[in-house]
């Protein structure tokens, strides 16, 4: 005997009356968005003010794009564009780089355990914050007491102030975000590595070829979709050259090639107090970005077949 299937109505119904809880569940964070982004989209408006903040945002003088045009005019800002643009630029190539030669490198590796052992270990700096690494490395870099300059001492060098001098800051700063970052880095390509066909490295075996040329001809070749991915959608982020890092190891000595636009915008407004100009810096880096960010997703289209929705 044939049971007679549902009728549709009622399955629809009955979804939609299981929905609540999912509803539910989501709130939250519904919440803290509405919260804590939307709402202070409010604040933008102060841009194009002469902010005061005894008279507010209702009070304040409609100045129009005059932060914008001083923005442009202000020596210290356009330094702090170029800083910033040059910190990630060299985060992103320098990263890169390590993370796609870890991942080609710990592929190799045939041993469990080992494998296991050496991943843990570099995937470990990435859950650290920067203001735990941040004191770490101050100590460690200290001209006078710090390891590592007793280290060169020791070895006939002089101490070098990395964390005073404006090149050894910058060079500070890239290495130990790549230092950070490159195990944790390494996940997506590890997991595009898994995904090769294996056929193709035991055809690849049977014609003589070594590990040196499997990896130049099978997988490189296969990673290509995932780097042009990674590469695009890191572009969105070339604005972005990490405020929590310069901020826990920067200081006036090197202002000139450190200060980045996160850092010159938290200076200006909180500790000078010049709200409306360093939120007109927000609001050009932020418009900057999300150009960045959909264009970095259509070329991702185009090159990878890469979409969200």
């Amino acid at each position: 005997m044939e049971l007679a299937a549902p009728r549709k109505d009622k399955v629809k119904i009955n979804r939609r009356g299981d929905r609540w809880q999912l509803y539910l569940m989501l709130s939250p964070a519904v919440l803290l968005v509405l919260v804590f982004v939307y709402m202070p989209l409010g604040g933008l408006v102060m841009a194009f003010q002469d902010y005061k903040p005894y008279l507010g945002i209702t009070g304040s003088e409609w100045v129009g794009m005059e932060h914008f045009k001083f923005l442009f005019e202000y020596p210290d800002s356009v330094q702090v564009i170029w800083n910033t643009l040059r910190i990630a630029v060299l985060k992103l190539v320098f990263g890169f780089i390590s993370t796609m030669g870890f991942a080609l490198l710990i592929n190799e590796v045939r041993r469990k355990v080992l494998r296991s052992t050496v991943q843990t270990f570099v995937f470990l700096p990435h859950f650290l914050s920067w203001v735990v690494l941040g004191g770490i490395f101050i100590e460690l870099l200290n001209p006078d007491s710090g390891l590592v300059n007793q280290a060169l001492q020791a070895l006939g060098f002089n101490p070098i102030f990395f964390l005073g001098d404006n090149n050894w800051f910058l060079f500070t700063v890239v290495s130990s975000e790549v230092w950070k970052e490159f195990g944790y880095g390494s996940i997506i390509f590890l997991a595009a590595i898994v995904g090769i066909n294996p056929t193709l490295y035991e055809a690849a075996q049977i014609d003589g070829a070594g590990k040196w040329k499997q990896m130049l001809h099978i997988t490189l070749p296969s990673l290509i979709p995932t780097i042009a991915v990674v590469l695009t959608l890191s572009l969105s982020q070339i604005l972005n050259a990490g405020f929590d890092q310069i901020f826990n190891l920067y200081n006036p000595l090197v202002y000139e090639k450190g200060d980045i636009i996160d850092t010159f915008v938290y200076r200006i407004g909180l500790i000078d107090g010049n709200y409306s100009f360093s939120t007109a810096i927000g609001l050009f880096k932020s418009i900057v970005s999300l150009i960045l960010i959909l264009g970095a997703y259509r070329i991702a289209y185009k090159v990878a077949d890469y979409k969200i929705f």
